[in-house]
């Protein structure tokens, strides 16, 4: 096949989060980004209002960012962190854990959203087994609350969609009430007078265990 009939093949790439049928009879491709937008194929800006999903905060396509990264990527990579390591991940680590209040003081790298929140309860439940409280094993998330797609973040993540097809799920989960009210969550300045009830759903969990 040649380039331009790759390209034309839609069939190869199963899309995540996507009615593919639907978007391949009609598919919105975008060939550029510039700072907060980016450009279509058919030549149109559209604003990036989710930061690439979140993996552009700074916007994209900043000339620092791209030299850093062009530079990096010319002297090293990929280096693995099994047994063995690169200066500049230590250096990083360093500099994180001196911005982070104590006693918080290491840093374990992740490569995405889903598996930062799997390895969080993994750091989790190893922690209170290595304090010998084996039993403290429940793990708790709020209705509607999205962390992930990995088992553990579709577990105490709160779209029932999201797990629905999977069978089951990780076990000791529970789920209290989402925080989204329209008639109450509006600006306040300091501690909000409604919501303290929310917090009391953690109690009842508790009781009825």
């Amino acid at each position: 096949m040649t380039s331009a009939q790759y390209s034309n093949n839609l069939e190869a790439f199963w899309m995540p989060f996507t009615a593919n049928r639907q978007f391949k009879q009609n598919p919105r491709m975008l060939v550029g980004a510039k700072d907060m937008h980016y450009t279509s194929a058919d030549g149109r800006q559209i604003l990036d209002g989710t930061a690439g999903l979140w993996c552009v905060n700074a916007g994209h396509g900043r000339p620092k960012i791209v030299e850093a990264v062009s530079k990096q990527v010319a002297e090293l990579d990929y280096a693995p962190a099994f047994q063995m390591g690169h200066p500049k991940a230590f250096e990083l680590a360093a500099r994180l854990s001196a911005m982070m209040p104590k006693p918080l003081d290491h840093v374990f790298f992740t490569n995405s959203g889903s598996e930062s929140v799997d390895t969080a309860l993994k750091i989790a439940l190893a922690y209170h087994r290595a304090k010998g409280n084996g039993t403290k094993f429940r793990l708790l998330g709020r209705e509607r609350g999205y962390h992930g797609v990995g088992f553990g973040g579709i577990s105490v993540g709160g779209i029932s969609g999201n797990r629905k097809t999977f069978g089951t799920m990780l076990t000791g989960v529970d789920h209290i009430r989402h925080t989204h009210d329209l008639a109450h969550n509006a600006f306040t300045r300091g501690q909000p007078e409604y919501g303290a009830d929310f917090a009391d759903d953690l109690e009842k969990v508790d009781r009825a265990a």
